[in-house]
């Protein structure tokens, strides 16, 4: 039996949200992010995107392409807000859904074809969330999530598509190359030189072809355009919080070396959320000295996983439990009331510079470990966080996160 795979996805979902809360917006080129110059553009309307604005912009050069739009800074929490209303909506619909970001969601629809028609569950599941939240959102419906994901770009804006089974590469051949998922900037740069614009071409070239040009990733990238996809739906699980500490072999009244390692467990819990593609609204601090006695505080925030916010909220969190007259055994971190996002949130505050600062640090650690760029005040805590706080595991090698 073959499957069947929604992929749904909010229109504009921040700007759709803006124009909720506010009717005079709707029809309006809408730019939200971080709204001095030195901002970077985390949403954009379709009225702002046919003068050629996309997201990560700089809003300097946002605002020269589209001098009339109306900047809005944004609300994480709101988003987030009608994020979960869509999500459970979804859960109470659909037997098994992955969130895969804020907004994008996919559901295993496999086999209710016995009970209804699956496309008709999922046009009334789209009606439910516009009716019940005031939402626009998109689905594509076909047996894997590539070709349903590709679908509901094709659908978009606020529409639906339904891709027969046997019909996906006929779907895919006409489309551009940079519609295929994993395919961004670089990689179309590449194959655009060796000609090929189109799916239709990369679905009449030998698989060893792309391998030669685009190593594993080649392959990965034509088995997508001949739309073969075996990925399977990954169940939602919201992970509440990560954590890390750390218990000294003799205890310690050095507030220097306190303070470097609660800056280093701050900085790499902060990149283990960008990695997961997450992001934190509450802070806590933990410490435990010689008598045993242990002592938390904790902070409510605006949803970021940037360093420079964390570090500065656990430096504060810490001066005001921290008793200097006595011994300390342990000290701990923790980022808690997590939400999936990504990165793209953080655009709301952040200038272009301080976010191309955390994309080549992470590409750094990414590449050769956790451990290899940090803060110099935080050098002597090198020994923390040798586990993966998201799975209680070490770690794994760059090759194995890839596969």
């Amino acid at each position: 039996m073959d499957n069947t795979i929604l992929h749904m996805d909010l229109d504009t979902f921040f700007v759709s949200v803006e124009r909720l809360l506010d009717s005079k917006l709707e029809g309006k080129p809408i730019l939200i992010g971080g709204i001095t110059d030195r901002g970077v553009v985390a949403s954009c309307s379709y009225e702002a995107r046919a003068y050629g604005v996309h997201s990560a912009m700089p809003m300097k050069r946002a605002k020269e392409l589209c001098p009339d739009a109306i900047q809005i800074r944004g609300n994480s929490g709101t988003y987030t807000k009608y994020s979960e209303a869509v999500t459970e909506i979804i859960k109470e619909t659909v037997p098994l859904y992955e969130k895969t970001s804020i907004d994008e969601f996919y559901a295993d629809l496999t086999g209710l074809e016995k009970f209804f028609s699956s496309y008709q569950m999922a046009k009334e599941l789209r009606k439910r969330i516009i009716k019940n939240t005031g939402l626009p959102i998109s689905f594509g419906l076909s047996k894997n999530k590539t070709v349903s994901k590709v679908a509901t770009g094709e659908a978009k804006p606020n529409n639906q598509m339904k891709i027969d089974y046997g019909k996906e590469k006929p779907f895919l051949a006409p489309l551009s190359v940079s519609k295929i998922p994993m395919v961004g900037e670089k990689t179309q740069h590449i194959l655009y030189s060796l000609g090929v614009k189109r799916i239709q071409t990369i679905q009449e070239m030998p698989v060893e072809l792309m391998e030669k040009v685009l190593g594993r990733n080649g392959i990965s990238i034509w088995k997508k355009a001949n739309g073969i996809d075996n990925s399977a739906i990954v169940p939602y699980h919201e992970r509440k919080s990560i954590s890390t500490e750390r218990t000294f072999d003799r205890d310690t009244i050095d507030v220097f070396k306190l303070k470097g390692i609660l800056l280093a467990m701050a900085e790499n819990l902060a990149f283990q959320l960008r990695r997961g593609e997450k992001l934190t609204a509450c802070v806590t601090v933990k410490i435990r000295y010689s008598d045993f006695n242990t002592y938390t505080l904790q902070s409510r925030m605006s949803y970021t996983s940037a360093d420079h916010v964390l570090i500065a909220k656990v430096m504060e969190l810490f001066k005001k439990i921290y008793n200097r007259r006595l011994l300390v055994r342990l000290v701990g971190v923790r980022f808690s009331h997590l939400v999936n996002g990504g990165y793209q949130i953080n655009l709301f505050e952040d200038a272009e510079e301080v976010i191309n600062l955390y994309h080549a640090m992470d590409k750094i650690r990414d590449k050769y470990g956790d451990r290899k760029v940090m803060r110099a005040y935080g050098m002597g805590a090198k020994t923390i966080s040798r586990f993966n706080p998201f799975t209680g595991e070490p770690p794994p090698l760059l090759a194995n996160r890839r596969q």
